[in-house]
C-alpha cells in the first residue's frame, strides 16, 4: 500500500515536472500545496455542517420555559434537527450551564438581570424572546401598595437557581427586606409555594415563568382571598434597573366574565433572551430564531404582534449571525430549498468555489510562466546563434574560424543542458537543427 502511494505521488509530481518544466522539488511543493488547500476545504465542508442534535437547558417541569422548549423541539424536528431538553431550576442555572465548558448545552433561556456582575463575553444572544413579568401573590383583604409592606411576612421567593429567586432578592434588598428573623425568605419551588399560600402557611409568593407554570399562576389569580400586587413604583424600578420593563395587565384580561383582574395591574419584569455559545452553527442560529418567531411572535396580554423576538442588546452581545438574520432574513438558498439541501449547497459554495477560484487561475499561470521562462532560455541561444551567423556573412579570417567553432560548440553544449518538457520538444530540436545548420555553413566557408 505504501509503495502504491509513493508511486502515485511520483506520477503526480512527474506530471508537473514534465508538462510544466518545474524542478522535482518545486513540483512536490506545488502538489503538497494543492493537497493542503483541498484538505482544508474538505475539512471546513465537513466541520461546518449543521449539527443534527442540539441541547437546550430549559426550566422546571411544567414551567413556561419547558413548554416553550417543547415547541422549539417540534419546530426544529420539521427541519431534521433533534432538540434535547435538559430541565433546570431556571435562568440562573441555565446561565451557569452555558458558561461552564464542561456542560454540553448549546442554548438556553436566560432572564435579564441574572447575569448582572458576571462576565458575559463568552456567550452570545439570539435576541429577546418575551417579557417575563414578576407576579407577587399575597393573602389578605387589604391592598399592599409597596414591597416594603411585606416586611415581617413569610415570603416564598422561588427555588435557588431560578431567575425568580435572584430578582426577588434584588428587589427585597432594595426595599430593606432581608431574612432577619422577622421577615422569612423561603426558597420554595412554584408548586410548593402555591400550595402553602393557599393553605395559609406562607403570606406571599414570587412567581415568574422561568420556574412556575401558567396554570399555577392562573389558579392563584382565581383563588378567593389571594391578591396580585400592583407595582405602583414601576417607573422607579425600571429607572433603577435598566433590564426591567413596566408592564400593564389590563382589567378583565384573565377572565372577562369574572372581571379578573378587577383593575389594571402594573407589573415589572425583565425580558428573556435566547442565549447560546459563540460556536453555534449559523444555519442552526437561523432555525432557532425562526422557531422563536413562531412561538413568541403572536400578540398576548403583555406584548404586541411581532414585538418578539428582537435584537435589542442587554447583558449579552447579539451574535453576528442573529444580526444578519434580523436585517435580511434567511439567505436565498435557505429560503428556496429544504434545510439540509440548502446547507449542502451553501457549504459547497463557501468551501470549494473559492478554492477553485484560487487554484484554477494559479494552475493556468504555471504553464504560462514556464512557457515564458523556457522561451527566454531558448531565445538567449538563438540570439547568440544569430550573432555568430551574421559574422559569417560579413566574412571571417582563418584565425576567427577556430574561435567560431569553439563558440558554436559552447552554444551546443549549453543547449543540450537545457531541460524542457515534451510540449517544447519541437522548439528544442528546432534550435539544435539550426545549430547544425550554422555549423554546416561554417564548414563550407572553411573549404
Amino acid at each position: 500500500m505504501n509503495t502504491e502511494r509513493k508511486f502515485s505521488l511520483f506520477r503526480v509530481v512527474s506530471i508537473f515536472t514534465e508538462n510544466f518544466g518545474l524542478s522535482w522539488a518545486l513540483s512536490l511543493v506545488v502538489v503538497c500545496f494543492i493537497s493542503l488547500v483541498t484538505c482544508l476545504a474538505v475539512y471546513w465542508f465537513i466541520h461546518s455542517a449543521p449539527p443534527r442534535i442540539l441541547t437546550i437547558t430549559s426550566g422546571p417541569s411544567g414551567s413556561t420555559f419547558e413548554k416553550n422548549a417543547e415547541k422549539y423541539r417540534a419546530i426544529l424536528a420539521r427541519n431534521g434537527v433533534t432538540l434535547d431538553i435538559i430541565p433546570s431550576q431556571g435562568s440562573l442555572e441555565n446561565l451557569q450551564r452555558l458558561e461552564s465548558p464542561r456542560s454540553r448545552v448549546d442554548v438556553g433561556f436566560v432572564q435579564g438581570g441574572v447575569a448582572d456582575g458576571t462576565n458575559t463575553q463568552n456567550l452570545i444572544s439570539l435576541g429577546n424572546i418575551a417579557y417575563e413579568p414578576l407576579l407577587i401573590f399575597y393573602r389578605g383583604s387589604t391592598n399592599v401598595r409597596l414591597l416594603s409592606g411585606l416586611a415581617g411576612k413569610r415570603l416564598a421567593i422561588g427555588s435557588v437557581g431560578s431567575g425568580t429567586h435572584a430578582l426577588a432578592l434584588t428587589l427585597l434588598q432594595t426595599n430593606g427586606l432581608t431574612a432577619d428573623g422577622v421577615t422569612q425568605l423561603l426558597g420554595l419551588n412554584a408548586d410548593a409555594a402555591a400550595a402553602q399560600l393557599l393553605a395559609g402557611t406562607v403570606d406571599a409568593v414570587f412567581m415568574m415563568s422561568d420556574s412556575a407554570s401558567s396554570q399555577t399562576m392562573r389558579t392563584l389569580l382565581r383563588s378567593p382571598g389571594i391578591q396580585l400586587l400592583s407595582f405602583e413604583q414601576a417607573d422607579a424600578y425600571t429607572r433603577r434597573f435598566n433590564y426591567l420593563n413596566k408592564l400593564r395587565l389590563p382589567e378583565g384580561s384573565i377572565d372577562f366574565s369574572k372581571n379578573l383582574p378587577e383593575h389594571d395591574v402594573w407589573l415589572i419584569g425583565p425580558t428573556v433572551e435566547l442565549v447560546a455559545r459563540p460556536n453555534l452553527n449559523a444555519a442552526v442560529s437561523d432555525l432557532l430564531i425562526e422557531a422563536a418567531r413562531e412561538v413568541h411572535g403572536n400578540a398576548s396580554m403583555l406584548q404586541n404582534q411581532g414585538e418578539f423576538p428582537n435584537p435589542l442588546e442587554h447583558e449579552f452581545k447579539i451574535s453576528p449571525d442573529a444580526s444578519r438574520y434580523y436585517k435580511s432574513g434567511k439567505t436565498f438558498l435557505y429560503r428556496e430549498l429544504p434545510f439540509w439541501i440548502a446547507s449542502l449547497a451553501n457549504r459547497i459554495l463557501v468551501a470549494f468555489i473559492p478554492m477553485m477560484l484560487v487554484l484554477i487561475p494559479g494552475l493556468r499561470l504555471i504553464p504560462a510562466a514556464y512557457k515564458w521562462r523556457i522561451q527566454l532560455r531558448l531565445y538567449r541561444w538563438y540570439r547568440a546563434l544569430l550573432v555568430l551567423e551574421r559574422e559569417l556573412v560579413r566574412g571571417i579570417s582563418p584565425a576567427q574560424r577556430d574561435e567560431m567553432h569553439q563558440r558554436l560548440d559552447e552554444i551546443e553544449k549549453a543547449v543540450r543542458r537545457i531541460k524542457v518538457p515534451a510540449s517544447f520538444a519541437d522548439r528544442f530540436y528546432g534550435l539544435r537543427g539550426h545549430i547544425d545548420y550554422v555549423r554546416e555553413k561554417l564548414a563550407k566557408i572553411a573549404t
